[in-house]
C-alpha cells in the first residue's frame, strides 16, 4: 500500500509503497476513506511521544470500511462503515471494566503505538470494544472527525467540562478540536468566546456560533487575552477549554475563569516541551476545577451521533481542505503555525 513514513523524527516524511497490515487477533484491518491532519500527528512527528518508534506511519483520526477481520472478531465484517476512536481500549483493564476505556490501562494509538491511517489501510486492535458503526448518511470526511477532534471535543465540553445552558465558555485555540469545541458548546445554549492569533481561525469560530472573538495577537503583556475574556464575559468564563496546548494557552484559560469555574485541558502538552507553570494560587482562591480530557470511549459515541444525524452539530462543515497522501509531507511539517479556520482532511485513494 501506499503511506506517509518517516525514517527520523523532525525528517521530512515520504509518501512510498510498504507492507499492507494484517488483522490482529481480535482486531480488524479497515481501508481509509478519510483521515484528518492533527496537531497531535505534528506532536508525533516530532518525537515528543515516548510511544514511537520510527520508520513511522502517522495518522490517528479516520474513517472507512472494514476490509479483513481478524480471529475473534464478533458482529464486525468485511464491508461495515466504520470509525474508531483514537484511543483503541483493551477492554479488560480496570480503567475498561468501569467504563473509562478512554484511559485504558493498555492502550493501542494507531498511529503512535503502531503504524497509523495516512495510509491506504490501517489496523484496529480490538475491534470489539473500539470500532463504533457509522449510520449509512454520514460521510467519511465527517466521521473521521470523530476519531479525534470532535469526539474529543465533545466530550470535553459535555462531560468533563459539564457545559450548562446561558454558560460562558472559552475556547484558547480554535484550530480543528477548537472549533468543534466551539459548535458543540453553542449547540449546547452556552455563550462562546473564541481566541486565537488567527484572523481566518476567529471568522470561522464566529460562523460556529461563537458570540465573542478576541484576537490573542493583539495583546503582549502577561494576563492581558485572560482580562479580554473576563471583560467580555462579566466577571470570567464558566468553563474554559487550552484546546491549542502551550504554556501560554493554559495559563490563559485558567487565569480567565470566574470564581469556581472549570478548566479542561484538551491540546496536548508533552513533557518534552517543559510543563507548565500553572497558577496555582488562583485554584485555591477562587476554588477552580482542572480536569483532562482524553478522547472519548466508543461505548460513548451514541449521544454524539444522534445530534449529528439530527443536525445539530455538523462536523462536515469544519473541513475546510482536503488533499491526497502525495501532499501530507508537506502539511504535516508546515503545521506548526497559525490556523487556517478549519479541519485538514487526507482522502488516501
Amino acid at each position: 500500500m501506499r503511506a506517509v513514513i518517516f525514517d527520523e523524527f523532525g525528517a521530512r516524511p515520504e509518501v512510498r509503497e510498504v507492507p499492507d497490515p494484517t488483522p490482529p487477533p481480535g482486531g480488524v484491518v479497515i481501508r481509509v476513506e478519510a483521515t484528518g491532519l492533527c496537531r497531535s500527528d505534528w506532536h508525533g512527528w516530532q518525537g515528543h511521544d515516548p510511544d514511537i518508534r520510527a520508520p513511522h506511519v502517522p495518522g490517528h483520526e479516520f474513517a472507512g470500511v472494514v476490509a479483513a477481520v481478524g480471529e475473534g472478531v464478533r458482529g464486525w465484517r468485511r464491508g461495515d462503515r466504520v470509525t474508531a476512536p483514537f484511543v483503541c481500549a483493551c477492554g479488560q483493564c480496570p480503567a475498561c471494566l468501569a467504563g473509562d476505556q478512554q484511559v485504558c490501562e493498555r492502550q493501542t494509538q494507531p498511529g503512535f503505538t503502531h503504524w497509523g491511517s495516512f495510509a491506504e489501510y490501517v489496523a484496529v486492535h480490538h475491534a470489539n470494544v473500539n470500532l463504533v458503526r457509522l449510520p449509512d448518511d454520514l460521510g467519511y470526511p465527517a466521521a473521521a472527525a470523530l476519531g479525534c477532534r470532535f469526539a474529543t471535543a465533545f466530550r470535553a465540553v459535555v462531560a468533563q467540562g459539564r457545559v450548562a445552558t446561558g454558560e460562558w465558555v472559552a475556547v484558547h485555540g480554535c484550530g480543528g478540536v477548537g472549533l468543534s469545541a466551539v459548535m458543540i458548546a453553542a449547540a449546547c445554549g452556552a455563550r462562546v468566546v473564541a481566541v486565537d492569533v488567527s484572523p481566518a481561525a476567529l471568522e470561522s469560530a464566529r460562523r460556529f456560533g461563537a458570540a465573542v472573538g478576541v484576537d490573542a495577537s493583539a495583546f503582549t503583556g502577561p494576563g492581558e487575552v485572560a482580562a479580554a475574556v473576563r471583560e467580555a464575559t462579566g466577571g470570567g468564563a464558566h468553563l474554559s477549554l487550552d484546546a491549542l496546548g502551550a504554556q501560554a494557552t493554559c495559563v490563559a484559560s485558567i487565569e480567565g475563569l470566574r470564581r469556581r469555574g472549570r478548566h479542561v485541558q484538551v491540546g496536548l502538552l508533552p513533557a518534552a516541551q517543559g510543563r507548565p507553570a500553572v497558577p496555582m494560587e488562583l485554584v485555591i482562591a477562587y476554588e477552580l476545577e482542572l480536569r483532562g480530557s482524553h478522547g472519548m470511549a466508543a461505548h460513548a459515541y451514541p449521544e454524539l451521533l444522534r445530534m449529528v444525524e439530527a443536525g445539530v452539530l455538523r462536523p462536515a462543515d469544519l473541513v475546510t481542505r482536503t488533499i491526497g497522501l502525495d501532499e501530507v509531507p508537506e502539511a504535516l511539517t508546515t503545521m506548526d503555525g497559525p490556523g487556517f479556520g478549519g479541519m485538514c482532511l487526507v482522502r488516501p485513494w
